[in-house]
């Protein structure tokens, strides 16, 4: 026998397995995400020391602060140079060296070096590694991938077990505070998870183009479709949130590494910058030599409202040769943009920051009160799953979803394959601690 849509015992099966894997890096996700809001104001106040360090007079131009870095590293290269905001702020200049990407500091008055660091060093780099892959690398961003698969079906079972049946308002728009025990965290959880499901949704969504695997799984589906390969906007590797790639030869903010680049003359950059800073192009403002001779400079504006960004390609003689705005970027990639964007709470001003950070306080009260629910059911010698229904009848809407969404998530899809599998092999008595059984039987004292 079928029906349209599973039991409730069913779902809430779902739910709890769903949650169990998912409630730790939600939480994660929502504390390092909620910080990671403010990242303009925490390097900014990072970078107070180099904010006011040049008194008005003469400078003595981009091609004298590169070399005045490059002298402080020996043996780099120029991989950035970005163009100073105010005139009294330090120039910024990032320089490869062998593997790695130092930040040098320059005084644009004194040619003095203010300081030099590592790129990767610099702790909303790091804190944007530990958001996107747990400072693990690709496995991190496998894993992070994996967990936001999931909880979009945590968050579609559980507007399942919420829909309002037959009951009022309290307890579906609005918790009762007074009730006690139970009742009040269902209600703080449910409630809760009603409000901030769509934030969540779009936020699991919107970070899916930077994983490790379902980035390239885009790539791929992308080039097949327009039968060529496809140069994104953005970067589905392990440097995360900044790694939003520009033009050829260029990353939007350096990761720990950069393209090794062949000896070029830093000459010009006086005369592109001089073309770049009357075009007003929103800040920061990022110029980078070509990766090969015989290619064009790159100018790159890197604002963290993605849709005010601007690419260009210069010649040696300041020339524009080409520029490509926002709005004529392919559809996807406008999409994918204005995901990011809003995901990082810079699209639409300080609503948009605090909509996001409304959004991580509400998630880690969702998992608080998830875990408050489970703990307060849990039964001494199992895991306290929900019981399993005996011969459920095959819902096929519900199964069509679930096909679905192993498609559209292929890391999803396979983990499933996996937990299928492993639950015709599991031995009978981790199956009943898991749930996955019939409950054990509780011995007499």
């Amino acid at each position: 026998m079928s029906r349209a849509w599973p039991r409730y015992p069913t779902v809430w099966r779902w739910h709890f397995y769903a949650g169990l894997f998912c409630i730790p890096f939600v939480l994660w996700l929502s504390l390092t995400g909620g910080v990671y809001l403010f990242k303009p104001q925490i390097e900014a106040w990072l970078d107070r020391p180099y904010a006011a360090v040049a008194p008005p007079g003469p400078r003595a131009g981009p091609a004298g602060e590169v070399a005045a870095a490059l002298r402080a590293v020996p043996g780099g290269t120029l991989a950035q140079y970005e163009m100073p905001a105010t005139p009294t702020q330090a120039v910024e200049i990032l320089v490869t060296d062998g593997d790695l990407t130092q930040r040098v500091h320059v005084n644009p008055a004194t040619l003095a070096v203010l300081n030099v660091g590592r790129e990767d060093r610099r702790p909303m780099k790091i804190l944007s590694r530990l958001h996107g892959e747990l400072l693990a690398g690709p496995v991190g961003s496998y894993i992070v991938e994996l967990a936001a698969s999931w909880a979009i079906v945590m968050l579609v079972s559980g507007l399942f077990l919420w829909w309002p049946r037959g009951q009022g308002l309290a307890g579906v728009v609005y918790p009762r505070l007074r009730a006690g025990g139970r009742r009040f965290w269902r209600d703080l959880h449910g409630v809760t998870g009603f409000w901030v499901s769509a934030a969540t949704l779009f936020l699991l969504v919107s970070g899916l183009p930077w994983a490790a695997s379902w980035g390239a799984y885009l790539k791929m589906a992308r080039t097949v479709a327009e039968g060529q390969p496809v140069s994104q906007d953005w970067s589905s590797s392990h440097t995360g949130h900044d790694g939003m790639t520009g033009m050829t030869g260029m990353t939007g903010m350096t990761g720990m590494t950069m393209p090794r680049r062949a000896p070029v003359s830093i000459a010009p950059l006086d005369r592109l910058v001089a073309t770049v800073r009357p075009l007003d192009l929103a800040a920061p403002v990022l110029i980078a030599p070509p990766v090969r001779a015989g290619q064009p400079w790159t100018a790159k504006s890197n604002a963290v409202n993605r849709p005010l960004r601007t690419d260009l390609t210069l010649d040696a003689s300041g020339k524009v040769l080409t520029r490509e705005d926002f709005a004529q970027r392919r559809l996807v990639d406008r999409l994918v943009g204005w995901g990011v964007a809003i995901h990082e709470g810079q699209a639409f001003g300080w609503v948009n920051l605090l909509v996001n950070l409304v959004t991580a306080i509400m998630l880690i009260l969702l998992s608080i009160s998830s875990v408050m629910l489970w703990w307060r059911r849990r039964r001494p010698g199992s895991l306290g799953a929900p019981r399993a229904v005996v011969r459920p009848a095959l819902a096929w809407s519900f199964a069509a979803i679930v096909a679905l969404l192993a498609v559209l998530l292929p890391l999803f899809g396979a983990s499933l394959l996996l937990v299928l599998l492993v639950d015709r092999v599991m031995p009978a008595r981790p199956r009943a601690w898991l749930g996955l059984g019939p409950e054990p039987e509780l011995k007499a004292t």
